[in-house]
């Protein structure tokens, strides 16, 4: 358990939107998207383990059909861009969203290389009302006493649609979008947008490896 904590603390990005959804058609409530993209992915690692075995890789494929289709990746690298977002072309955008799904893809895959069955606990609907942001806990759950992993999962409706999309994730308190922001902001002020997409080619072709 302490194994898993440590790779989900220092990998926050790889988690970081393992739930981020982008809203489809009669998504009007962030914990019902929250519990049922979860229900799939786990149980398609279980279904599927010794796909998994025979070749980490296939990660990427459960990850790409249960996850990517929802996964916002524009707007959360948007947000992760920040201020560089200005200095960037349209056509340096693209290429970076399109190496930053990749990444996010890759990340999750690896991460969820720790997922052995344990218990995903989510936190119970309450009222949205009329707020616009929403934090969903989901704890991961261990035997023998152990504490708890806590998992803060952001949620902002749309003004325009009144949909809901999951936009951040904090992992024991460190968020997704600030850890990036301030990972990646050196390299984006010193050398650029088009050095941070050659960076991130790099990180995106490493494979898939079993810890355990």
């Amino acid at each position: 358990m302490k194994m898993l904590k440590k790779i989900i603390l220092g990998s926050v990005m790889s988690i970081a939107v393992l739930f981020s959804a982008q809203a489809t058609a009669g998504n009007s409530n962030p914990y019902q998207m929250m519990n049922q993209t979860a229900d799939k992915l786990f149980n398609d690692i279980k279904t599927h383990q010794t796909e998994i075995k025979a070749d980490p890789n296939y990660l990427r494929t459960i990850v790409r059909n249960d996850l990517m289709p929802y996964v916002h990746v524009k707007y959360a690298g948007l947000l992760v861009l920040g201020k560089y977002l200005k200095t960037a072309d349209a056509q340096q955008r693209d290429k970076f969203f399109d190496v930053f799904g990749q990444f996010i893809e890759q990340s999750y895959a690896q991460v969820l290389t720790q997922y052995t069955n344990q218990k995903v606990e989510i936190e119970k609907e309450k009222p949205v009302d009329d707020k616009v942001i929403v934090s969903i806990r989901v704890n991961v759950l261990a035997s023998d006493n152990v504490a708890p992993i806590k998992l803060d999962f952001k949620w902002r409706k749309n003004s325009k649609t009144g949909e809901w999309q999951a936009y951040d994730m904090a992992a024991e308190g460190v968020s997704m979008v600030a850890t990036k922001q301030n990972e990646w902001s050196g390299t984006l002020r010193k050398q650029g947008i088009d050095a941070l997409i050659k960076k991130i080619e790099q990180s995106i072709q490493k494979p898939i490896t079993l810890s355990h």
